[in-house]
């Protein structure tokens, strides 16, 4: 019997995400996936194995019980979260046992948690993912009583891992690269849309983030006069009282209010894990230097297990501390490398 994870909880914005579906933007739909795609590379590093299926926390956890012993890792925004009533870390992959329960609460810092799952998520596969993409009617918020299958964990039993995620979660600079349409807005207007501070507003989901300007709004000499075109994530929209709205994972495929830019896809973690009031700049880049900075992001991204490291638990932490051998079972303390490395064989 293949293992499920039982959901006895679960908050308004718990989903199931993955990297979505790229290539149906002609059919109408956009890629959709998580939000926060660096958390899912995070979630795989910590436990070994290819970006898989994940629940999305937008804001809530829940309560969460596997029918077998599994593994568990947690990135994305901080949550408080505790297993059978013991705090466990974030950014971190754990033992969940048979029948122990998962708490994990409201938000502490950022906007979305995961939960990734040894083996993953293993909902049907439609049209070539399992995301939900809730603005196109496929799939659905996870709700009580789910029982989600879970594929088979290439890795069961490397657990107590932990990594240093990449900070993003406090707001900072957007980079971007000028659009089709960032001439429509006079160069005084573009200069001033970088020398802005916006605040995160808190109308934000998985469409858009609406970034609040300290100050006047901004024009276009095009006005709302904007053939509708193709658009994707990261697109900056402006819209008729000037406010910038950044497009998100499941954002509409054609829009007609003026873009001034667009940003990088390796900054889209940082616009999504803002919190409402958080200060966004953005900084324009050349297609050249943008191109190079996506490069190097990818390829740390990829690279994250190389980042990994022994989760180091203090002793008044650990419920059944008598239970651990000490003494014996002594190694040459390269382990974990040693296992890394014949991962990557």
């Amino acid at each position: 019997m293949s293992t499920e994870l039982i959901v006895h909880r679960a908050g308004p914005g718990v989903t199931v995400q993955d990297l979505g579906r790229p290539g149906y933007l002609r059919f109408g739909l956009s890629r959709g996936g998580a939000a926060d795609r660096l958390a899912l590379h995070e979630g795989a590093a910590l436990l070994g194995q290819p970006v898989m299926a994940a629940l999305e926390l937008a804001g809530m956890g829940g309560e969460f019980e596997a029918t077998a012993d599994t593994r568990i890792a947690l990135t994305g925004a901080t949550m408080s979260a505790s297993i059978d009533g013991d705090r466990i870390a974030w950014n971190a992959c754990h033992a969940l046992p048979r029948g122990a329960r998962l708490t994990i609460g409201a938000v502490e810092r950022g906007s979305y948690g995961y939960l990734s799952l040894g083996g993953g998520i293993a909902t049907e596969d439609r049209l070539g993912a399992r995301s939900a993409h809730l603005a196109a009617g496929l799939g659905a918020p996870v709700e009580p009583g789910t029982a989600l299958p879970l594929g088979d964990d290439p890795r069961a039993g490397v657990t107590n891992l932990t990594l240093t995620p990449e900070p993003r979660f406090e707001g900072g600079t957007l980079r971007v690269v000028p659009s089709l349409q960032t001439e429509f807005f006079p160069e005084d207007e573009r200069r001033r849309f970088e020398e802005t501070p916006f605040k995160r507003d808190s109308r934000a989901n998985r469409m858009g983030v609406r970034m609040v300007p300290d100050g006047p709004g901004f024009e276009s000499e095009a006005g709302l006069s904007v053939l509708s075109e193709v658009i994707v994530p990261g697109d900056i929209q402006v819209t008729g009282d000037g406010t910038p709205f950044v497009l998100m994972s499941e954002s509409q495929t054609t829009g007609g209010y003026p873009r001034i830019g667009t940003v990088l896809p390796c900054d889209l973690p940082r616009a999504a894990q803002a919190p409402a009031g958080a200060t966004i700049r953005f900084r324009f880049l050349t297609l050249e230097d943008a191109a190079e900075v996506e490069a190097r992001a990818r390829k740390a991204w990829t690279s994250l297990r190389g980042g990994i490291r022994p989760l180091i638990r203090r002793p008044e932490d650990i419920r059944d501390l008598l239970s651990y051998q000490l003494i014996s079972g002594v190694t040459a303390g390269d382990d974990l490398e040693r296992s890394l490395q014949e991962e990557e064989a």
